[in-house]
């Protein structure tokens, strides 16, 4: 059966205007000022627009240089950084086959995620992390390092660090704990259980939960959200990708936050109104802005 690439009907809109706080707006079918708008009349009113690699950053940067709406931040991804040191040749990364760059081609990569860190609209670095998932141990040495390249960017700039951390949360942790945590550190997709979450409430590490915490089979999604305190939850869409349920394998984007939110609300007990400001107070704090 084919995929169903219909987008999902518009949620009611939310009376407490809420913040995306990770978005890829450039891999979405709609443009930046349709998704925008589309956004903004169910109260969706900013985003955090997230680099992946150094095209996807300038990109970032640019588009909210461009509109008031949109934050950005930047970075290579955890899955980009061996990549770019062990070249791609199945070309996964939608950059087409790419030639093994080494250590160099790294640095420089890196160089340039530092130049657009500094920019005034860029509020994050990110996303970084460890991906164990997609990464194998020949690409991991590459990955931890990158990881360690961007919390000190985070650091020099003042920025937010926004991590990915798929199936490697300890050695995130540990990485955090032996480089010393940004002042601001999001954990976007929150893929931990409730211990961890517990662990990142300790550090005031803020936690951003996707459609996933939707999903049936997430259970420890949302044990971890009912012991994350109120004030360090985020909401995001990471759309395209994670689209909440029932529209689960449909093109996700910003304006399906108030249908992850209401579910939010429901595992935390609390209104909607109450949880969506909640969540906007938490975004603008964790981003500075």
């Amino acid at each position: 059966m084919p995929a169903d690439t219909t987008p999902p009907p518009a949620p009611a809109p939310l009376r407490v205007p809420v913040a995306d706080s990770h978005t890829h707006l450039d891999m979405q079918s709609a443009t930046v000022d349709e998704a925008l708008a589309k956004a903004a009349s169910v109260g969706v009113t900013t985003v955090v627009q997230v680099g992946c690699d150094v095209a996807g950053s300038r990109w970032a940067a640019e588009t909210a240089a461009a509109h008031t709406a949109v934050h950005a931040a930047v970075a290579l991804h955890p899955n980009e950084a061996p990549r770019i040191v062990h070249g791609d040749p199945d070309g996964w990364s939608r950059q087409g086959a790419r030639v093994a760059g080494g250590e160099a081609a790294l640095d420089e990569a890196l160089a340039e995620i530092d130049r657009l860190a500094a920019l005034p609209h860029v509020k994050g670095v990110g996303e970084t992390g460890l991906d164990h998932f997609r990464t194998g141990p020949e690409g991991m040495a590459a990955q931890e390092r990158s990881f360690r390249a961007h919390i000190e960017i985070a650091k020099r700039h003042g920025k937010a660090l926004v991590i990915h951390d798929r199936e490697a949360h300890a050695d995130v942790l540990r990485v955090l704990k032996e480089e010393g945590a940004p002042e601001r550190t999001v954990f976007h997709c929150y893929s931990g259980d409730a211990a961890m979450a517990e662990v990142c409430a300790e550090h005031g590490y803020f936690m951003s939960f996707a459609g996933n915490v939707t999903f049936k089979n997430a259970g420890h999604l949302r044990e971890a959200l009912a012991v994350a305190p109120l004030e360090l939850v985020l909401v995001e869409t990471d759309a395209p990708f994670l689209t909440p349920a029932p529209y689960r394998g449909r093109p996700n984007a910003p304006y399906l936050i108030p249908v992850t939110l209401r579910a939010m609300a429901e595992v935390k007990g609390l209104d909607e109104d109450t949880m969506a400001a909640a969540v906007s107070a938490n975004t603008g704090r964790a981003f500075d802005y």
